[in-house]
């Protein structure tokens, strides 16, 4: 593949654009989010939290990743996605992922600094060229369909947390609260509503942790929101919920075109497109393509 994660994302930085990073919780969201990569021809994070790992196996995954690398002619990096101990980064970054977002966001602060400093140490051991990312803030849990809790904000990340953070615990990468959460509402996946980020805070995020900055909790968010984040100093932006209504939708479409059907394969084919159409669209958009 060539390219290391962090060149990945310090060329992203200097183009002004963001790097889409996409979960998968199966092979068929996998195959749509690779297929998209390469007709786009954009390089694609491929994240899976730790439920999405003990589904599909980490190792395996990871020798998933590797076979496709063989065959797509773009880079495409694995993210170890909201890591919660130091057993399961560690088995991660054994594993070959590049990135290990350790998130301890739920301590207390000087808790979460502690132990993800300890992190980083540990896993830099293994892999000096990990990207090794921390969170601080309230982003909420859970990339599920909420009745309302997506639209209103948790407790927002300071800058000077940021800048202690950072300092204190040598990450890569912050993932901060910014106006984003995790899920989406009903009215988000109808339409009728969309979120909306605080792009002041980002800036100064940026300034006060001079790190790489990822947007989590990306789904929902509206169009315009994206693009001034960017421009304020993300880098990463994370979409999973988005992919999995996309998923149920072309899975309901795929049972109902023919309700004989037991062919997994065949049923699914209009998942894989259906999610391929949304990544391609955010991956236009964060491309500055749109």
């Amino acid at each position: 593949m060539g390219k290391e994660m962090r060149d990945l994302l310090n060329d992203a930085r200097t183009r002004g654009v963001a790097v889409g990073h996409f979960n998968v919780s199966d092979i068929a969201i996998l195959k749509a989010v690779v297929g998209a990569a390469h007709d786009m021809q954009a390089p694609v994070i491929v994240g899976a939290s730790e439920g999405e790992r003990k589904f599909l196996g980490t190792r395996q995954l990871a020798a998933l990743i590797r076979s496709l690398r063989d065959e797509i002619d773009v880079p495409i990096f694995l993210d170890a996605d909201h890591t919660h101990s130091l057993v399961s980064a560690l088995d991660a970054a054994k594993a070959g992922f590049d990135s290990i977002v350790f998130d301890l966001s739920a301590l207390p602060f000087d808790e979460n600094i502690r132990q993800t400093r300890q992190a980083v140490e540990a896993l830099k051991g293994i892999n000096p060229a990990i990207i090794i990312e921390g969170e601080i803030g309230d982003i909420g849990t859970g990339s599920e369909i909420h009745e309302t809790a997506s639209e209103t904000h948790g407790v927002l990340t300071t800058a000077e947390e940021a800048r202690q953070y950072v300092q204190a615990t040598g990450v890569d990468a912050l993932a901060p609260a910014v106006g984003n959460r995790h899920g989406m509402s009903r009215s988000m996946v109808e339409g009728s509503s969309r979120k909306h980020l605080d792009l002041a805070r980002i800036a100064e995020l940026k300034a006060a942790a001079g790190c790489f900055l990822t947007l989590h909790g990306g789904s929902g968010t509206e169009d315009k929101d994206f693009v001034g984040a960017i421009h304020a100093g993300i880098n990463t932006i994370h979409v999973n919920t988005e992919l999995r209504v996309a998923w149920r939708h072309g899975l309901e479409k795929g049972l109902a075109t023919d309700p004989g059907e037991v062919v997994p394969y065949k049923i699914l084919t209009d998942a894989v497109a259906a999610v391929q159409d949304v990544v391609r669209s955010r991956l236009r958009l964060f491309s500055g393509a749109a």
